[in-house]
């Protein structure tokens, strides 16, 4: 293990083998996330691989604008969740899970922290992972708001599983135990960010936006091109 990490006061540092490993990662889960669950259609492949991208491009760009960091990790931005719930709502579970996974692993590569493999799989691969479960009501009526709620939900059980196994030694002493601190402490930041997003999301304007991002993102050109002058 050592070939891709390193030892360190503070936990464990990627190597170069260690980021490059992560990069080769990335894309191939995200590869797999648009061949394997995406469609035969080599136009509709080629659309829903640059949207995709475009999704994880825009999440990892709004996760580094933060309204206000956390202590102890975790932080408010600007809707960087919903980025990669849209994957999900696009293209269904599989598509969600892969794109999540790999957006769970970049952001490892940005900002690792490491302190165990099974702390590292749970905060990164396991809590970013969870919101692919987006992808459960991609073809639900107001699937976006319920693939929302899911995945948030999905991603705050695995910040609370890992801050009360791995972090709980760090709550304060008026914290009745660790799992009590785990809740309220993670429940914080994820929670006032989704309740913002979700606040924008239900707007009608913003509403009727995202679908038809959704259609552009799944439809062909010509399908688009009659909705659009019908």
């Amino acid at each position: 293990m050592s070939f891709f990490v390193t030892l360190s006061e503070d936990g464990y540092l990627l190597t170069n083998a260690g980021y490059t490993a992560l990069v080769v990662v990335i894309l191939l889960l995200f590869l797999l996330g648009v061949f394997l669950f995406g469609s035969k259609k080599k136009k509709t492949t080629a659309k829903q691989m640059a949207f995709s991208a475009m999704a994880i491009a825009l999440a990892t760009v709004t996760s580094i604008f933060k309204l206000f960091d956390m202590p102890m990790g975790g932080s408010v931005t600007l809707c960087s969740m919903l980025f990669i719930c849209l994957i999900g709502y696009w293209y269904g579970l599989g598509s969600g899970l892969t794109c999540a996974i790999a957006y769970g692993f970049l952001q490892l590569l940005i900002d690792p922290y490491i302190i165990s493999l099974p702390q590292m799989l749970t905060d990164y691969v396991l809590a970013f992972g969870a919101l692919g479960l987006a992808g459960l009501f991609f073809n639900k009526k107001y699937g976006l708001l319920k693939g929302y709620i899911v995945a948030v939900l999905g991603r705050y059980f695995f910040t609370f599983l890992s801050g009360w196994i791995f972090f709980g030694t760090y709550a304060p002493a008026n914290f009745p135990n660790a799992v009590v601190y785990s809740l309220a402490y993670n429940g914080c930041y994820i929670g006032i960010e989704a309740a913002i997003t979700i606040a924008i999301i239900s707007i009608p304007q913003v509403t009727k936006a995202l679908n038809m991002v959704k259609q552009y993102a799944t439809d062909s050109q010509d399908t688009v091109s009659a909705k659009t002058l019908s």
